[in-house]
C-alpha cells in the first residue's frame, strides 16, 4: 500500500489507557481536516476507546486491524 502524502503518525505501544487516546486527542489537534493520522498501539482497550473518540468528535475510522498484538488505526480528521 503507497502511503499518502498527508499521513501522519502517532506511535503509542508500550502505553497503557488513557494515555493512547490523550495522545490521540493531541495529535489531531496539530493536523489539518482531512489528514490522515495513524495509529499504533499495543493497549486492547484501544479497540474500544479509539473507535469511540472518532464517533463522538465525527472523525472518520477509516481503517482498523490488529497484528502480531499491534493495533493499527488509520483516522481522517474531519
Amino acid at each position: 500500500m503507497t502511503e499518502p502524502a498527508d499521513m501522519r503518525h502517532l506511535d503509542t505501544r508500550g502505553l497503557l489507557c488513557p494515555e493512547p487516546v490523550m495522545m490521540l486527542h493531541n495529535a489531531v489537534r496539530d493536523i489539518s481536516v482531512g489528514e490522515l493520522l495513524e495509529v499504533l498501539a499495543t493497549d486492547p482497550s484501544t479497540q474500544r476507546d479509539i473507535p469511540r473518540f472518532c464517533e463522538f468528535l465525527g472523525h472518520q475510522l477509516v481503517e482498523q486491524d490488529v497484528q502480531d498484538g499491534t493495533y493499527r488505526y488509520l483516522i481522517r480528521k474531519a
